[in-house]
């Protein structure tokens, strides 16, 4: 099959006009890396690789530009990536990304444990849930969050203090701050304790 004609498209994009098929539009890289001219004759297959290879280009920049707006988890950026792309183009994709370091689950994990303690001041259970819904695993979660199991009861007096300590006047008023603090993720144990200790 013989390439008729390569020419510009649209800013870096290049139309290849073929003999026997329809045009292809590919990145100018990819017509770089496959030494592609006007005159030469490839076989189908070939046009097969060549439009993967641009696919896969494609994908790598999507990722790096989600990348650019936030951390990702693997399973996350898979995720957004698989909604445009083949699996077998996101797996490759997601291999380069963990090889360059720019996706790395564990410090996702504490950069999100440090987030939902300190900022959110989020108990264990709310911070665990929460990093699980971003695509980290349990167990990288607990790994994360156990530096701040110990100041779990510091962040609840700091919050009962700060945001509810108005509530605590009555029945009614403790339920609901109670209600709030379980929303929050802390447990049963630590919120009557501190709020025992508040009254």
């Amino acid at each position: 099959m013989r390439i008729e004609k390569i020419s510009q498209f649209k800013g870096s994009t290049l139309q290849i006009d073929f003999s026997e098929i329809d045009p292809v539009f590919v990145h100018r890289d990819i017509v770089f890396e496959f030494n592609l001219s006007e005159g030469m004759n490839i076989p189908k297959s070939a046009v097969e690789d060549i439009l993967r290879a641009n696919e896969l280009r494609k994908a790598k920049e999507r990722a790096l530009y989600l990348l650019d707006n936030r951390d990702y988890s693997y399973t996350e950026l898979f995720e957004r990536l698989e909604k445009n792309y083949d699996e077998d183009i996101c797996f490759e994709v997601m291999a380069k990304m963990t090889e360059l370091g720019v996706i790395n689950d564990k410090r996702y994990a504490k950069k999100l444990a440090e987030h939902f303690c300190t900022v959110k001041k989020y108990g264990y259970y709310r911070a665990k849930q929460e990093m699980k819904l971003r695509g980290i695993s349990g167990e990288l979660a607990e790994e994360a969050l156990f530096e701040y199991s110990e100041t779990s009861l510091n962040r609840l007096c700091e919050l009962v203090e700060k945001k509810y300590s108005r509530y605590l006047t009555d029945e009614k008023g403790i339920l609901k701050v109670k209600n709030a603090l379980v929303r929050l993720g802390y447990s049963y144990d630590e919120i009557n304790a501190v709020i025992d200790e508040y009254i």
